[in-house]
């Protein structure tokens, strides 16, 4: 099923491809769980896997489009986009880093496991988040009045100036 010489392959067929490579990775991950493990652990795998999928669609998904609602009324337009990103970037790393901040694992006998302060490194990139999302923003508005100085902001919605 290889493309013919200087014609790329198709979108599609690249996304099937991706999409097999996927489940034959998923399947062989599969085996190995229930030829390696015990059945408790097999079951611990899957309220484990479960849980996520709850945990995503009755809190982290409402929660994403109540910030998105609340977030267009409020944030500027110039600082939408950065906002954006930042919020991105501050929940994936928030959700790889709960871990750790929440310190599970943590061992008496081992104390060199968790041996920093986890939670000051994560306050510090969120402040540089932050001040990435700023600046972005600062800039951006400053590229839009340059754009077009004499032209007011529109206003998000209308109302009594709007109309």
């Amino acid at each position: 099923m290889s493309a013919p010489t200087g014609v790329a392959p198709t979108p599609l067929g690249l996304r099937l491809a991706l999409g097999a490579v996927g489940v034959a990775l998923g399947l062989y991950g599969a085996w190995l769980l229930w030829s390696r493990a015990e059945p408790a652990q097999v079951l611990d795998a899957l309220l484990w896997a479960a849980s996520g999928v709850v945990l995503h669609d009755a809190v982290l998904a409402p929660l994403v489009l109540v910030l998105v609602v609340v977030g267009a009324r409020v944030v500027p337009r110039p600082f939408r986009a950065p906002t954006t990103v930042g919020l991105v970037l501050l929940g994936s790393l928030t959700l790889l880093a709960v871990p750790v901040l929440g310190r599970f694992g943590e061992r008496a006998d081992n104390p060199t496991l968790l041996d920093r302060d986890y939670t000051a490194g994560w306050v510090a990139v969120a402040g540089l988040v932050l001040l990435g999302v700023v600046v972005a923003g600062l800039l951006r508005r400053r590229a839009q009045h340059a754009a077009d100085p004499v032209a007011p902001d529109p206003p998000d919605r209308p109302g009594p100036a709007g109309r």
